[in-house]
């Protein structure tokens, strides 16, 4: 069994390579390229949201970027081992290109202008290193419109390799993350942006984050030894496409968490990607939503809506390929009456399934006897359902979808992309909104509601604080360990005081 797993494992590795290689170097247009992995080429192509803010041309997006070409071209602001970067990035203006040549940084870097680039120079082989000596939280933290980083390397921070705070127009390309603690890349509260060419790994709990996004491309990342690779969370208009996912607890996942100010997910398109081996162990902080899940999920949907699976390689994930389960049957939910707990319109057409489920849930063995079946599940679907489809059921051992009807559609390839035609404008935020946007940036990336994220719930920091918004501001800036069950809360104290103050008063009247 291990020599033939490991032999299959090796070929998707090289035929993936293979086609990176030919996806980055030889398509002259610059568009990626999708190779026809599994799906069907025939047939009638999904195009359910292509008014998403998409141009088409005869049905097919031709959008390949993010953030719009400049007109006039700003300074090149250049730094070397023994400068820092933040300080090129306070003396920068709009349009600037900063330019980080190899050597050591130790810092956090907070963007919060709008259009800039922050760009490594690799020089035989070495990178721009951003070293956070397992003492620093964040690496990069971005808040302007229009940001581009590429070629770093991040490694060793506690919190965070590169975070968007409501940053809309983003690219995030061609960096190395490796053990940046809770997120590697995590785009929040971002619209129009790409997550490509990424290597990342050894994150407790999202590799790619993706939270209450809209109009994501993530594509050609290698993510792996995480407990969830890619997560596609309270977001909508986004695609996944051409990664290899490999070596997590969970490969790539589609969720809705509870207690988040937005309340949905759907449209996802999760195609054409290497979904390999994701048995790692789950080491995700005891309590919080992804430490839930099991390991050996390949493709993990909970409550999404709309998510279409398509032409993936989805091998060797010891629990199941694919798992759609709602809030009731996961674990580690807490109910929220405003979001709907049922994954509907889940859309699986033809993927090429290879050796899962050989050591499945004790769950998912009972639920075998219940269909009077045996043997190595690739599809399970745990709740309810509605008006959810599948092609060529057949040539699957299936659970939970025999009465899923036939898919009146077999591929997608009607769309390229839900990127927007038009990057999205500058914010023009009134100050009364501040502790609003910040909250929604910023603090819902740890903190639901009424459940367990990284954090604590809002409900239980009101009961704390309800009547001291100073006294939680305050905490912001230089929070202490209070409770042993949760991680310490990193300081915000490149917030300003105001600010601080604002997202207080806004969490203290928070309502879900």
């Amino acid at each position: 069994m291990k020599i033939r797993q490991s032999f299959t494992t090796l070929i998707i590795a090289l035929a993936f390579t293979a086609g990176i290689v030919f996806a980055k170097y030889l398509d002259s247009s610059g568009q990626s390229s999708r190779p026809a992995v599994a799906g069907a080429s025939e047939g009638v192509s999904y195009t359910g949201h292509l008014q998403a803010g998409i141009e088409t041309d005869g049905g097919k997006s031709t959008k390949a970027s993010a953030v719009s070409r400049r007109v006039t071209e700003g300074k090149t602001r250049v730094v070397k081992d023994g400068d820092t970067i933040m300080a090129a990035v306070q003396a920068a203006k709009p349009g600037d290109t900063i330019q980080v040549f190899p050597g050591n940084y130790h810092e956090t870097v907070y963007i919060d202008k709008d259009d800039i680039r922050l760009i490594g120079v690799i020089e035989q082989g070495e990178r721009a290193t951003l070293d956070g000596r397992e003492q620093l939280n964040d690496a990069i933290l971005y808040s302007g419109n229009n940001i581009v980083v590429e070629n770093l390397k991040i490694t060793r921070y506690k919190g965070n390799g590169i975070m968007g705070q409501a940053g809309n127009n983003f690219e995030i390309r061609n960096n190395i993350i490796v053990d940046t603690g809770v997120y590697g890349i995590f785009p929040q509260l971002g619209k129009n942006g790409i997550v490509e060419f990424n290597v990342v790994s050894g994150i407790e709990d999202a590799a790619i984050y993706v939270g209450m996004s809209d109009n994501i491309h993530v594509a050609h990342n290698d993510v792996f030894d995480s407990v969830a690779g890619i997560e596609i969370e309270n977001s909508r208009h986004a695609i996944v496409e051409n990664n290899y996912v490999h070596n997590n607890t969970g490969g790539i996942l589609a969720f809705i968490t509870p207690g988040l100010p937005i309340k949905t997910t759907y449209d996802v398109i999760i195609r054409n990607n290497f979904v390999i081996g994701n048995n790692h162990k789950n080491f995700g902080a005891p309590g919080s939503t992804v430490s839930g899940i099991p390991a050996g999920t390949g493709i993990l949907i909970m409550a999404a809506d709309e998510v279409i699976v398509e032409g993936n390689i989805i091998s060797d994930n010891k629990t199941a390929g694919i798992i759609i389960t709602d809030h009731e049957n996961a674990a580690n939910i807490t109910a929220d009456p405003e979001s709907d707990p049922s994954p509907d319109k889940v859309m699986l057409l033809d993927n090429t399934m290879i050796n899962n489920g050989y050591d499945t849930l004790d769950e998912v063995k009972m639920l075998m006897l219940t269909e009077f079946k045996q043997g190595h599940p690739d599809i399970v679907r745990v709740g309810e359902s509605r008006d959810s489809c599948i092609v060529n059921p057949e040539r699957y051992f299936t659970l939970g979808v025999g009465k899923w009807r036939r898919c009146d559609f077999t591929h997608t390839s009607a769309i390229d992309t839900y990127l927007l035609d038009e990057p999205v404008p500058a914010r023009d935020i009134d100050p009364s909104e501040r502790g609003k946007v910040v909250y929604l940036g910023i603090c819902s990336g740890c903190h639901t509601y009424t459940g367990r994220m990284i954090g604590p719930p809002v409900e239980i920091i009101q009961a704390l604080y309800m009547d001291n918004p100073q006294g939680l501001a305050d905490w912001i800036e230089q929070p202490t360990k209070k409770r042993e069950d949760y991680p310490p809360m990193p300081p915000q104290n490149y917030l300003d005081k105001e600010t601080r103050l604002a997202v207080a008063k806004y969490m203290l009247s928070a309502t879900n």
